[in-house]
C-alpha cells in the first residue's frame, strides 16, 4: 500500500472515500464537521446523524455519499473515544476502519487534524494490517481483491517528521503482517525448519543476523527437553537466533525474546481432542511474534541490542515419541519428570531460556501460547503478565496501555511451587489443574537464573476465532506493538 500526506482541505481531496473520526455530532463545535457542512450544505450532517440515529459513539459509524463540493466520493464518519489518552488506539482504529471500509474502492483519505507523529504512525500502522487479507493458500480464482491500494493521511503539515511516521507505521505493520502469515499459514507447511528459512529470508532483508540450530547441533548442546517434544514428528526441530545490533549509536540495551514455536501440537501421547486439535497450527504464535518483533526492530533502527531465540518443534505422536513418567535432563542440567505430554511448550522454553540468560541480557521476555488456563482464567482478548521484575513489568504495562494491547499481571506465588515437586526427578513440568499458568511460568522461572524475565502467555489474543477490534479472524500479531513501545522506551 502506498501512503501520502497531504495538507489539503478535506473538502478538496481527491479520494474515493474520506474517513472522518468524530467524538460527538455537534457539527457547530466540530471544526471538521463545520468545514464538510458548509460543503455539503448547512445543516445536512446534522439531520444525516438525526436520520441515521449517529450517536458518534466509539466504534459506530455511517457511510455517506458526497455532494459534487467534495473532493471524496463517499464520507464516512467513525465513532471515537474523546480522550487524549486514547490518540493511539484511535488513531489505529480509524486506519483499520478506512482500510476495511475501502472494500473494493481504490483510494481513501483519513483525516488527522493536529495529529502528531505518534498518531499518524499508528494511523499508517492501522492502514496497512487493517488490509491484510488471510489468503495466501487460496487458488487465484478465490482471492480477494486488495482492499485498499492508495491511502492519503490528511495533516496540518507535511514535515519530516510525520513522513517517517508513516514509514515506521508500514515497517511495524509490514513486521505485524509476517507473523500473521506464519501462524495463519497450514501446519504441513509452516514446518520448524519452514520457519527457519523463513526467518532466514526476511533477516537478510533487513540486516538480521540469523542462525539455524538443527537436531544434531540441539543434541550437541544438552538441549534434551527440547528434543523429547519433538521425538513423535517425522520432521527435524530447530531454534532460531536472530540478532539485530546496532553500531549507530550503539546500543544503550539488550533484550532477548523467546517465543514459543511449535508448529503444530496434538497433544502428543495425551492427544488432544479432535475440535481442541483444529487451530493448533496457531501454537507457534509467539516464535512468529519474537520474530516480527526483531524485524521491526531492525526497521526502525533502535539505538538497542535486540535478539529472538525461536524454539520450534512438533509435538506429535510417532513411536518415538515421549511419554508420561519419562525423565529427561534439561541444558540447565535440571531432572525434568515428564507428567502430560500436552504440556510441552514449557519443556521446549526452558532449555531455550536456559541458553537465552546466557546471552547476558538486561532483559529476559518471553511469548508463549502457553496455558488454555490463561484462555479460560482472562479470555481471547487479554494476554496473561507473569515478571520477577516489577519495574520490568511496570514498563511492559505502560507501553501496552499506549499501544491498546491488553496484558493482566498475574502473581509468581511460591506457595504453588510444591505442586513441582517430584519423587522421580529435580522437578516435575505440570501441577495440578488449579493455578496452572501460574505453576508454569513457575516451572519456567527454574531456568532463567539472575535474568531480568517478563513471561507473556498470550494463549487468547494470538489466534482468534472471530475478528474483535483492530485484530482480524486468525493470527493477530498480538504483542509485537507493546514490544517494540517498550524498546522505544529503553532507548
Amino acid at each position: 500500500m502506498k501512503i501520502s500526506l497531504s495538507t489539503a482541505s478535506v473538502t478538496r481531496v481527491k479520494t474515493d472515500l474520506l474517513v472522518v473520526g468524530v467524538s460527538s455530532t455537534d457539527v457547530a463545535s466540530t471544526p471538521v464537521l463545520s468545514e464538510l457542512d458548509a460543503a455539503l450544505g448547512a445543516g445536512r450532517l446534522a439531520k444525516l446523524f438525526a436520520d441515521e440515529r449517529f450517536d458518534a459513539k466509539p466504534g459506530s459509524a455511517l457511510c455517506v455519499p458526497a455532494g459534487s463540493e467534495v473532493g471524496a466520493q463517499w464520507v464516512l464518519f467513525v465513532g471515537i473515544e474523546p480522550e487524549s489518552a486514547s490518540a493511539l488506539r484511535t488513531a489505529r482504529m480509524l486506519g483499520v476502519h478506512a482500510a476495511r471500509a475501502a472494500k473494493a474502492r481504490k483510494t481513501a483519505a483519513l483525516v488527522l487534524a493536529g495529529a502528531e507523529a505518534a498518531s499518524v504512525r499508528a494511523a499508517a500502522e492501522g492502514l496497512v494490517t487493517g488490509a491484510y487479507q488471510n489468503d495466501a493458500h487460496k487458488s487465484g480464482r478465490n482471492r480477494r481483491p486488495a482492499a485498499l491500494g492508495r491511502a492519503t493521511l490528511v495533516v496540518d503539515k507535511a514535515t519530516a517528521a510525520l513522513r517517517r511516521a508513516v514509514s515506521d507505521g508500514v515497517a511495524i505493520a509490514e513486521s505485524i503482517e509476517v507473523v500473521r502469515d506464519l501462524v495463519n499459514g497450514p501446519p504441513n507447511v509452516v514446518t520448524p525448519d519452514h520457519l527457519a528459512k523463513a526467518a532466514r529470508s526476511h533477516a537478510r532483508k533487513h540486516g538480521v543476523r540469523c542462525t539455524v540450530w538443527d537436531q544434531k547441533k540441539l543434541e550437541a548442546a544438552g538441549m534434551e527437553l527440547f528434543l523429547a517434544v519433538n521425538k513423535g514428528s517425522a520432521v527435524e526441530p530447530r531454534m532460531i537466533h536472530l540478532v539485530y545490533k546496532p553500531t549507530d549509536p550503539k546500543p544503550t540495551k539488550k533484550v532477548v525474546f523467546v517465543g514459543k514455536g511449535i508448529t503444530f501440537d496434538s497433544g502428543g501421547l495425551c492427544i488432544k481432542p479432535g475440535p481442541s486439535m483444529t487451530t493448533m497450527k496457531c501454537d507457534m504464535a509467539g516464535a512468529a511474534t519474537t520474530l516480527g518483533i526483531v524485524l521491526a526492530a531492525a526497521r526502525l533502527r533502535l539505538p538497542v541490542e535486540v535478539h529472538g531465540l525461536l524454539g520450534s518443534a512438533e509435538n506429535m505422536t510417532g513411536a518415538a515419541a515421549y511419554r508420561p513418567g519419562d525423565v529427561y535432563t534439561s541444558r540447565e542440567g535440571k531432572t525434568v519428570e515428564i507428567i502430560n505430554t500436552d504440556a510441552e511448550g514449557r519443556l521446549v522454553l526452558a532449555d531455550v531460556l536456559s541458553y537465552a540468560k546466557d546471552q547476558k541480557p538486561d532483559y529476559l521476555i518471553d511469548h508463549a501460547t502457553l496455558t488454555g488456563a490463561c484462555l479460560v482464567a482472562l479470555g481471547p482478548y487479554r494476554a496473561g503478565m507473569m515478571s520477577n521484575d516489577d519495574e520490568l513489568a511496570d514498563a511492559y504495562q505502560a507501553a501496552a496501555s499506549l499501544e491498546g494491547e491488553r496484558y493482566w499481571r498475574l502473581p509468581l506465588d511460591d506457595d504453588l511451587r510444591k505442586q513441582l515437586e517430584s519423587s522421580t526427578a529435580d522437578i516435575k513440568h505440570v501441577g495440578t489443574r488449579l493455578g496452572g499458568t501460574i505453576t508454569a511460568a513457575l516451572f519456567l522461572r527454574e531456568f532463567i537464573g539472575d535474568a531480568k524475565w517478563l513471561h507473556l502467555d498470550i494463549a487468547g489474543p494470538a489466534f482468534l476465532e472471530e475478528a474483535n477490534g483492530p485484530y482480524p479472524k486468525g493470527g493477530t500479531g498480538f504483542g509485537v506493538a507493546t514490544a517494540l513501545r517498550f524498546l522505544e522506551g529503553l532507548a
